[in-house]
Protein backbone atom coordinates (compact mmCIF):
# COMPACT_ATOMS: atom_id res chain seq x y z
CA UNK A 1 0.00 0.00 0.00
CA UNK A 2 1.66 3.39 -1.13
CA UNK A 3 -0.29 6.51 -0.01
CA UNK A 4 0.56 9.97 -1.12
CA UNK A 5 -0.37 13.72 0.66
CA UNK A 6 -0.20 16.62 -1.20
CA UNK A 7 0.20 20.27 1.19
CA UNK A 8 2.26 22.50 3.61
CA UNK A 9 3.85 20.87 6.57
CA UNK A 10 4.99 24.48 9.08
CA UNK A 11 7.17 25.12 11.93
CA UNK A 12 4.89 24.96 15.03
CA UNK A 13 6.20 27.17 17.98
CA UNK A 14 3.98 26.88 21.16
CA UNK A 15 5.04 27.32 25.01
CA UNK A 16 5.18 24.68 27.14
CA UNK A 17 2.43 22.49 28.43
CA UNK A 18 -0.49 24.98 28.97
CA UNK A 19 1.04 28.16 29.28
CA UNK A 20 -0.30 31.23 27.75
CA UNK A 21 1.92 33.20 25.22
CA UNK A 22 1.93 36.06 27.23
CA UNK A 23 3.82 34.16 30.26
CA UNK A 24 6.11 32.35 28.28
CA UNK A 25 9.04 34.22 25.87
CA UNK A 26 10.56 30.08 25.38
CA UNK A 27 8.73 28.46 22.57
CA UNK A 28 8.99 24.50 21.61
CA UNK A 29 9.87 23.91 17.80
CA UNK A 30 8.15 21.48 16.26
CA UNK A 31 6.44 20.58 12.82
CA UNK A 32 2.98 20.10 11.74
CA UNK A 33 0.60 20.34 9.02
CA UNK A 34 -2.24 18.60 7.76
CA UNK A 35 -1.18 16.15 5.20
CA UNK A 36 2.36 15.97 6.43
CA UNK A 37 0.36 14.62 9.74
CA UNK A 38 -1.59 12.30 7.65
CA UNK A 39 1.76 10.79 6.01
CA UNK A 40 2.78 10.26 9.27
CA UNK A 41 0.07 8.30 10.30
CA UNK A 42 -0.07 6.16 7.89
CA UNK A 43 3.76 5.39 7.90
CA UNK A 44 3.37 4.46 11.64
CA UNK A 45 0.69 2.24 10.74
CA UNK A 46 3.42 0.26 8.40
CA UNK A 47 2.14 1.37 4.79
CA UNK A 48 4.63 3.35 2.14
CA UNK A 49 3.95 6.97 2.07
CA UNK A 50 5.35 10.30 0.48
CA UNK A 51 4.93 13.54 1.00
CA UNK A 52 4.36 16.36 -1.36
CA UNK A 53 5.41 19.69 -0.53
CA UNK A 54 7.94 22.43 -1.19
CA UNK A 55 10.21 23.90 1.70
CA UNK A 56 12.98 26.05 1.49
CA UNK A 57 16.48 25.45 1.07
CA UNK A 58 17.87 25.97 4.00
CA UNK A 59 18.66 24.25 7.34
CA UNK A 60 14.78 24.52 8.49
CA UNK A 61 14.16 23.15 5.50
CA UNK A 62 16.39 20.28 6.11
CA UNK A 63 15.84 19.93 9.43
CA UNK A 64 11.72 19.38 8.76
CA UNK A 65 13.06 16.94 5.81
CA UNK A 66 15.23 14.64 8.50
CA UNK A 67 12.12 14.47 11.05
CA UNK A 68 10.01 13.46 8.08
CA UNK A 69 12.55 10.73 6.74
CA UNK A 70 12.61 9.99 10.65
CA UNK A 71 9.22 8.49 10.45
CA UNK A 72 9.44 6.89 7.89
CA UNK A 73 7.72 9.19 5.40
CA UNK A 74 8.95 9.23 2.10
CA UNK A 75 10.71 12.96 0.92
CA UNK A 76 11.89 12.20 -2.37
CA UNK A 77 9.28 14.29 -4.34
CA UNK A 78 9.89 17.75 -1.90
CA UNK A 79 10.65 20.29 -4.49
CA UNK A 80 13.15 22.84 -2.77
CA UNK A 81 13.49 26.59 -2.97
CA UNK A 82 11.66 29.64 -1.78
CA UNK A 83 11.70 31.84 0.83
CA UNK A 84 10.35 31.18 3.73
CA UNK A 85 8.54 27.97 5.56
CA UNK A 86 5.16 28.87 7.13
CA UNK A 87 5.01 28.87 10.96
CA UNK A 88 2.14 28.88 13.20
CA UNK A 89 1.96 29.64 17.01
CA UNK A 90 -0.13 27.47 19.33
CA UNK A 91 -1.11 28.29 22.67
CA UNK A 92 -3.17 25.14 24.06
CA UNK A 93 -6.07 25.95 26.00
CA UNK A 94 -7.45 23.91 28.85
CA UNK A 95 -11.00 23.66 30.76
CA UNK A 96 -13.44 26.44 29.65
CA UNK A 97 -10.36 28.67 27.67
CA UNK A 98 -10.13 27.81 23.93
CA UNK A 99 -7.10 27.35 22.35
CA UNK A 100 -5.79 29.85 20.07
CA UNK A 101 -3.53 29.49 16.64
CA UNK A 102 -1.45 32.85 15.24
CA UNK A 103 -0.75 31.88 11.71
CA UNK A 104 2.57 33.42 10.16
CA UNK A 105 2.47 31.74 6.89
CA UNK A 106 1.89 33.82 3.93
CA UNK A 107 4.45 33.99 0.81
CA UNK A 108 5.90 30.10 2.06
CA UNK A 109 7.78 28.13 0.21
CA UNK A 110 4.58 26.11 -1.06
CA UNK A 111 2.38 28.99 -1.27
CA UNK A 112 4.36 30.26 -3.90
CA UNK A 113 4.75 26.77 -5.66
CA UNK A 114 4.69 26.40 -9.40
CA UNK A 115 3.33 24.03 -11.45
CA UNK A 116 6.80 23.09 -12.73
CA UNK A 117 7.67 21.45 -9.27
CA UNK A 118 5.84 19.17 -9.13
CA UNK A 119 5.56 15.94 -12.03
CA UNK A 120 2.35 14.19 -11.32
CA UNK A 121 3.02 11.18 -13.25
CA UNK A 122 6.35 10.02 -11.31
CA UNK A 123 4.83 10.91 -7.86
CA UNK A 124 1.71 8.41 -8.70
CA UNK A 125 3.87 5.25 -9.87
CA UNK A 126 2.75 2.94 -7.81
CA UNK A 127 0.40 4.70 -5.80
CA UNK A 128 -2.98 3.32 -3.74
CA UNK A 129 -4.15 6.75 -2.98
CA UNK A 130 -4.33 10.69 -2.77
CA UNK A 131 -4.57 12.45 0.34
CA UNK A 132 -5.29 16.46 0.03
CA UNK A 133 -7.39 18.82 2.61
CA UNK A 134 -9.12 22.13 1.69
CA UNK A 135 -6.13 24.02 3.18
CA UNK A 136 -4.13 23.14 0.43
CA UNK A 137 -5.95 25.19 -2.51
CA UNK A 138 -6.70 27.83 0.13
CA UNK A 139 -3.10 28.35 0.13
CA UNK A 140 -2.86 30.63 -2.71
CA UNK A 141 -4.39 30.47 -6.94
CA UNK A 142 -1.43 28.91 -7.94
CA UNK A 143 -1.66 26.07 -5.23
CA UNK A 144 -5.20 25.86 -6.18
CA UNK A 145 -4.30 25.50 -9.85
CA UNK A 146 -1.64 22.63 -8.79
CA UNK A 147 -4.09 20.87 -6.29
CA UNK A 148 -5.98 20.47 -9.51
CA UNK A 149 -3.68 19.09 -11.49
CA UNK A 150 -2.68 16.32 -9.25
CA UNK A 151 -6.32 15.38 -8.95
CA UNK A 152 -6.47 15.08 -12.41
CA UNK A 153 -3.61 13.16 -12.70
CA UNK A 154 -4.75 10.44 -9.86
CA UNK A 155 -7.83 9.87 -11.68
CA UNK A 156 -6.27 9.04 -14.55
CA UNK A 157 -3.49 6.81 -12.83
CA UNK A 158 -6.21 5.09 -11.39
CA UNK A 159 -5.44 6.31 -7.74
CA UNK A 160 -8.18 6.72 -5.49
CA UNK A 161 -8.82 10.22 -3.91
CA UNK A 162 -9.68 11.46 -0.47
CA UNK A 163 -9.94 15.35 0.74
CA UNK A 164 -10.56 16.84 4.27
CA UNK A 165 -12.71 19.80 3.96
CA UNK A 166 -10.94 21.45 6.24
CA UNK A 167 -12.57 25.04 5.77
CA UNK A 168 -10.02 27.78 7.24
CA UNK A 169 -11.57 30.96 7.76
CA UNK A 170 -8.22 32.58 7.96
CA UNK A 171 -6.74 31.42 4.68
CA UNK A 172 -10.18 32.68 2.17
CA UNK A 173 -13.49 33.31 2.03
CA UNK A 174 -16.59 30.74 2.12
CA UNK A 175 -17.42 32.21 -1.64
CA UNK A 176 -13.86 31.36 -2.83
CA UNK A 177 -14.07 28.13 -1.11
CA UNK A 178 -17.38 26.86 -2.45
CA UNK A 179 -15.99 28.21 -5.81
CA UNK A 180 -12.36 26.10 -5.90
CA UNK A 181 -13.27 23.57 -3.54
CA UNK A 182 -16.45 22.67 -6.16
CA UNK A 183 -14.43 22.25 -9.16
CA UNK A 184 -11.97 19.76 -7.07
CA UNK A 185 -14.83 17.32 -5.87
CA UNK A 186 -15.44 15.65 -8.81
CA UNK A 187 -12.26 14.18 -8.56
CA UNK A 188 -12.58 12.55 -5.02
CA UNK A 189 -13.43 9.04 -3.87
CA UNK A 190 -13.45 10.14 -0.23
CA UNK A 191 -15.05 13.28 1.07
CA UNK A 192 -14.01 14.01 5.16
CA UNK A 193 -15.21 16.78 7.22
CA UNK A 194 -17.01 17.58 10.63
CA UNK A 195 -19.88 19.66 11.37
CA UNK A 196 -19.07 22.66 10.19
CA UNK A 197 -16.76 22.13 6.89
CA UNK A 198 -20.04 20.86 4.73
CA UNK A 199 -21.55 24.36 6.38
CA UNK A 200 -18.88 26.77 5.40
CA UNK A 201 -17.78 24.91 1.95
CA UNK A 202 -21.44 24.40 0.67
CA UNK A 203 -23.70 25.79 2.93
CA UNK A 204 -24.77 22.51 3.77
CA UNK A 205 -25.74 21.38 7.83
CA UNK A 206 -27.48 18.94 9.92
CA UNK A 207 -30.67 20.36 11.98
CA UNK A 208 -30.69 20.72 15.91
CA UNK A 209 -26.64 21.09 16.69
CA UNK A 210 -25.56 23.03 19.21
CA UNK A 211 -21.78 22.24 18.79
CA UNK A 212 -20.96 24.89 21.27
CA UNK A 213 -23.21 23.51 23.68
CA UNK A 214 -22.03 19.72 23.92
CA UNK A 215 -24.83 18.00 21.87
CA UNK A 216 -24.86 16.73 18.72
CA UNK A 217 -27.80 15.31 16.53
CA UNK A 218 -26.21 12.86 14.82
CA UNK A 219 -28.89 11.66 12.49
CA UNK A 220 -28.69 15.18 11.12
CA UNK A 221 -25.42 14.18 9.49
CA UNK A 222 -26.80 11.18 7.34
CA UNK A 223 -28.94 14.18 5.64
CA UNK A 224 -25.40 15.82 5.11
CA UNK A 225 -23.68 13.00 3.85
CA UNK A 226 -26.60 11.89 1.32
CA UNK A 227 -26.63 15.48 0.14
CA UNK A 228 -23.11 15.29 -0.29
CA UNK A 229 -22.82 12.11 -1.99
CA UNK A 230 -25.85 13.77 -4.26
CA UNK A 231 -24.06 16.51 -5.26
CA UNK A 232 -20.08 15.38 -6.09
CA UNK A 233 -21.03 11.37 -6.28
CA UNK A 234 -18.61 10.66 -3.69
CA UNK A 235 -18.14 6.94 -2.91
CA UNK A 236 -17.64 7.99 1.08
CA UNK A 237 -18.19 10.40 3.25
CA UNK A 238 -16.94 11.12 6.85
CA UNK A 239 -18.39 13.11 9.49
CA UNK A 240 -16.28 13.23 12.64
CA UNK A 241 -18.37 14.07 15.58
CA UNK A 242 -16.46 16.07 18.46
CA UNK A 243 -18.72 17.20 21.53
CA UNK A 244 -17.42 19.75 22.81
CA UNK A 245 -17.52 19.69 26.66
CA UNK A 246 -15.05 21.81 27.30
CA UNK A 247 -11.21 22.76 25.80
CA UNK A 248 -10.08 19.70 28.17
CA UNK A 249 -12.40 17.33 27.64
CA UNK A 250 -14.56 15.95 24.43
CA UNK A 251 -16.75 13.22 23.41
CA UNK A 252 -15.50 11.98 19.87
CA UNK A 253 -16.54 9.82 17.71
CA UNK A 254 -17.75 9.33 13.78
CA UNK A 255 -20.18 8.63 11.23
CA UNK A 256 -19.31 6.83 7.94
CA UNK A 257 -21.51 6.98 5.09
CA UNK A 258 -20.97 4.41 2.15
CA UNK A 259 -24.13 2.72 -0.21
CA UNK A 260 -27.18 5.22 1.35
CA UNK A 261 -26.22 3.25 4.50
CA UNK A 262 -24.39 4.92 7.63
CA UNK A 263 -22.47 3.60 10.37
CA UNK A 264 -21.59 5.01 13.50
CA UNK A 265 -18.42 4.37 15.92
CA UNK A 266 -18.21 4.00 19.52
CA UNK A 267 -17.82 7.51 20.92
CA UNK A 268 -14.38 8.03 23.59
CA UNK A 269 -15.01 10.34 26.43
CA UNK A 270 -11.47 12.11 25.75
CA UNK A 271 -9.38 13.67 28.25
CA UNK A 272 -7.35 16.03 25.77
CA UNK A 273 -3.39 16.61 26.02
CA UNK A 274 -3.12 17.89 22.47
CA UNK A 275 -5.89 17.96 19.86
CA UNK A 276 -3.88 19.68 17.00
CA UNK A 277 -4.23 16.74 14.62
CA UNK A 278 -7.22 15.12 15.58
CA UNK A 279 -8.52 15.00 12.45
CA UNK A 280 -5.58 14.24 10.41
CA UNK A 281 -5.42 11.06 12.19
CA UNK A 282 -9.14 10.63 11.55
CA UNK A 283 -8.07 10.69 7.68
CA UNK A 284 -5.13 8.26 8.24
CA UNK A 285 -7.26 6.03 9.53
CA UNK A 286 -9.51 5.73 7.04
CA UNK A 287 -7.81 5.78 3.85
CA UNK A 288 -5.42 3.38 5.41
CA UNK A 289 -8.01 0.70 6.54
CA UNK A 290 -10.65 1.46 3.14
CA UNK A 291 -7.47 0.63 1.19
CA UNK A 292 -6.39 -2.20 3.42
CA UNK A 293 -9.96 -3.57 2.10
CA UNK A 294 -11.61 -3.27 5.30
CA UNK A 295 -15.79 -3.48 5.68
CA UNK A 296 -17.17 -0.02 6.62
CA UNK A 297 -17.41 -0.32 10.52
CA UNK A 298 -14.23 -1.93 10.72
CA UNK A 299 -12.20 1.14 8.81
CA UNK A 300 -14.57 3.38 10.64
CA UNK A 301 -13.48 1.88 14.17
CA UNK A 302 -10.26 2.19 13.24
CA UNK A 303 -10.15 5.95 12.35
CA UNK A 304 -12.01 6.97 15.59
CA UNK A 305 -9.88 4.86 17.85
CA UNK A 306 -6.56 6.34 15.87
CA UNK A 307 -7.43 9.79 16.22
CA UNK A 308 -8.84 9.36 19.75
CA UNK A 309 -5.48 8.26 20.83
CA UNK A 310 -3.37 10.92 19.11
CA UNK A 311 -5.54 13.40 21.08
CA UNK A 312 -3.36 11.96 24.03
CA UNK A 313 -0.29 12.56 22.01
CA UNK A 314 2.21 16.01 22.18
CA UNK A 315 2.82 17.68 18.83
CA UNK A 316 1.06 17.03 15.71
CA UNK A 317 1.94 13.80 14.60
CA UNK A 318 0.23 10.56 15.43
CA UNK A 319 2.83 8.52 17.02
CA UNK A 320 1.16 5.15 17.37
CA UNK A 321 1.30 1.83 15.84
CA UNK A 322 -1.32 0.06 13.93
CA UNK A 323 -1.55 -2.50 16.89
CA UNK A 324 -2.41 0.35 19.64
CA UNK A 325 -5.00 1.27 17.28
CA UNK A 326 -6.65 -2.46 17.20
CA UNK A 327 -6.22 -2.90 20.75
CA UNK A 328 -7.92 0.55 21.42
CA UNK A 329 -10.32 -0.35 18.91
CA UNK A 330 -11.39 -3.70 19.94
CA UNK A 331 -12.53 -2.25 23.75
CA UNK A 332 -9.25 -2.20 25.80
CA UNK A 333 -9.24 1.59 26.68
CA UNK A 334 -8.86 0.87 30.49
CA UNK A 335 -5.16 2.94 30.11
CA UNK A 336 -3.92 0.31 31.99
CA UNK A 337 -0.02 -0.38 32.21
CA UNK A 338 1.32 -2.31 29.58
CA UNK A 339 4.06 -4.34 31.00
Amino acid sequence: MKIVTFGEIMLRLAPEGYLRFLQEPRFQATFGGGEANVAVSVAAFGAETEFVTKLPANDIGEACVRELKSLGVGTRHIARGGGRMGIYYLEKGASVRPSKVIYDRAHSAIAEASASDFDWQSIFAGADAFHFSGITPALSESVAEITLQAVKAAKKAGVKVSCDLNYRKNLWSTERAEKVMSGLMPYVDICIGNEEDAEKVFGIRPDGNNITGGKLNKAGYEQVARRLTEKFGFETVACTLRESISASDNNWGAMLYVDGKAYYSKTYPLHIVDRVGGGDSFSAGLVYSLCAGRAPQDALEFAVAASALKQTIEGDFNRVTAAEVERLAGGDASGRVQR
